[in-house]
């Protein structure tokens, strides 16, 4: 097939990135496959595996399109109907009513439930990137990853947790003094900032971590954060929002009746736990020697690479070539009434 993956943004992505990353490892592996793929995307760009076509701001999408292309697969929302077969990825949430296309795909179970739909394909990552994780090294600390500046990841949480559990912490996405946050400042010696970090040294961090502290206040939609930090043979400490659970493959925790919002809130896995009271993360946190490093690491390796990730989009990519459609209505998104911008960690 020749494709053509389109996002509004440059390639490559060298610190925080996460959609760029996944278009990545997504056509790198399309190409590998067999499959000719081309990049519509911002200036700048530039891959040596396939042909890039900038984006032109003055002209329709519709006319930016090979006319050799046989589908053309979009990682943004856009309004106009296009000369070929496609499919829309939605990486985000959505916060007012919208009603989607019918071959849009999401990116976990969690994710196309909330926005009324059905079909998903989780995220994958090409471990090549990332060099051979030592699980059987010394472990000394854990980290944070994400952008510290989105409220909703709550950074803050994850120091607090780290804090009660007495043990170090190191954050890849954020800085001690934050202004966007309302000038958060943190004192404490047992934190240390990285701030936006990809590559090598982020690499390097998460092969001496202990775990990955992540109490998001938001239903996360995927979070790259959580498999990258298995494949270095780090457990999950977390919120049972969103995707986690099915991420970690959990469970719920020793009492599946107490729930939250109609929601288990507490979840156990051999690579993770999760829950929404902060004291009970603090505990696992705690026992974090208990799980086992490579049993992380393979979980990761045989649940979300980008071959895997490859595979599935080719089989929606065929569907839509023989003239389906991958939903037979129109996904619809409602805001939950009454739920807050900020889910609880008590």
């Amino acid at each position: 097939m020749k494709i053509l993956i389109a996002n509004n943004t440059i390639i490559p992505v060298h610190a925080y990135g996460g959609t760029e990353r996944i278009i990545w490892w997504l056509g790198k592996e399309l190409g590998k496959m067999g499959h000719e793929v081309t990049y519509l995307v911002k200036k700048g760009s530039e891959c040596p595996f396939a042909k890039i076509i900038e984006i032109d701001d003055k002209k329709p999408f519709a006319a930016q399109i090979p006319a050799d292309t046989d589908l053309a697969h979009f990682h943004f929302e856009m309004d106009e109907t296009l000369p070929v077969p496609q499919i829309t990825t939605v990486h985000g949430n959505s916060s007012s009513p919208k009603t989607f296309h019918r071959n849009t795909v999401f990116i976990s179970h969690n994710h196309a439930k909330r926005h009324g739909a059905e079909v998903f394909v989780y995220n994958g990552i090409d471990f090549d990137d990332y060099g051979k994780p030592m699980t059987h090294n010394k472990r000394l600390y854990f980290h944070f990853l994400g952008n510290a500046a989105w409220r909703v990841k709550n950074v803050r949480g994850a120091i607090d947790v780290a804090d009660k559990a007495g043990v170090r912490l190191h954050v890849i996405g954020g800085s001690r003094v934050n202004f966007s946050m309302g000038l958060r400042i943190t004192l404490s010696p047992q934190v240390r900032f990285h701030g936006m970090l990809g590559g090598d040294g982020k690499n390097a961090i998460l092969q001496a971590s202990k775990g990955l502290i992540f109490p998001v206040l938001w239903h996360e939609p995927f979070g790259l954060a959580i498999i990258e930090s298995l494949y270095f043979g780090c457990p999950v400490f977390g919120t049972p929002y969103g995707s986690l659970p099915e991420l970690l493959g959990s469970k719920p925790y020793l009492y599946p009746d107490r729930k939250w919002n109609g929601q288990v809130d507490a979840y156990q896995s051999e690579v993770g736990f999760l829950s929404g009271k902060k004291m009970e993360l603090v505990e696992a946190v705690k026992e974090a020697d208990q799980y086992d490093r490579q049993r992380c690491q393979d979980y990761a390796v045989e649940n979300f690479s980008s071959r895997r990730m490859a595979e599935d989009y080719v089989k929606l990519y065929e569907k839509v070539l023989n003239g389906e459609m991958l939903h037979a209505e129109a996904p619809v998104f409602e805001p939950v009434e009454g739920e807050a911008k900020f889910l609880p960690l008590k």
